[in-house]
């Protein structure tokens, strides 16, 4: 008991048949037309059908990434002067409706996973002149407030990356957590805000938990 099984799935032939065509249009198109789109695209990388697509003259996409359907990666041109800048790295698995929003830099490092309904953004809207008139919604933050996750990260469904954090490396950000704050490398953070609960101990060659935590 409580020791770990490997169970194999055995799909039938029509299914990894159709499987495999998917496969090969999902590569067909990313190599034809994404590549002429976005400001760089890997290879072997596989882009399936977005959700919204904008700026992506400003995007760099790694070797070996993919990207599942329902994406949003918008990039957002507020200064000429200063464009924005998305940048995901080799080896990135991004899962569905995943929503990186950019309007000054997210950079994305190798072998990161994000999971479904994620949202990564390095933008907010001003809320401070609370009595002016207009929809805040409409309102960008023009100050550079750039988010960064760190190599080999893992991202839980439906966490929240807000504008100003860096991710450390090597770090697992739990499901439904809202990262406000910066969280250090080999970190286990989990809530809304995201804390540290456990650090990874190389001496001890295990993951220790953060008293307090």
């Amino acid at each position: 008991m409580g020791a770990n099984r490997i169970v194999s799935f055995v799909q039938s032939p029509l299914i990894e048949k159709i499987n495999r065509v998917h496969s090969f249009l999902v590569r067909l198109k990313t190599a034809i037309y994404y590549r002429r789109i976005f400001a760089a695209v890997g290879r072997h990388s596989l882009i399936y059908k977005p959700l919204l697509l904008s700026g992506t003259q400003y995007v760099k996409i790694g070797a070996g990434t993919i990207i599942r359907p329902g994406a949003r990666i918008e990039a957002i041109a507020i200064d000429p002067a200063r464009p924005p800048r998305i940048e995901i790295g080799n080896n990135v698995n991004i899962e569905q409706n995943v929503h990186l929003i950019c309007s000054s830099m997210l950079v994305i490092g190798n072998d990161v996973s994000i999971a479904p309904n994620c949202g990564i953004l390095d933008t907010s809207h001003p809320y401070d002149a609370g009595g002016s008139p207009g929809k805040i919604g409409d309102r960008v933050n023009t100050l550079p407030t750039p988010v960064e996750i760190g190599d080999n990260t893992l991202i839980g469904l439906g966490a929240v990356i807000l504008p100003g954090v860096r991710v450390g490396p090597h770090c697992v950000i739990g499901a439904n957590s809202t990262v406000v704050y910066d969280i250090p490398g080999h970190s286990i953070a989990v809530g809304s805000p995201a804390k540290v609960v456990k650090r990874y101990d190389f001496q001890r060659q295990r993951w220790v938990a953060v008293a307090g935590s």
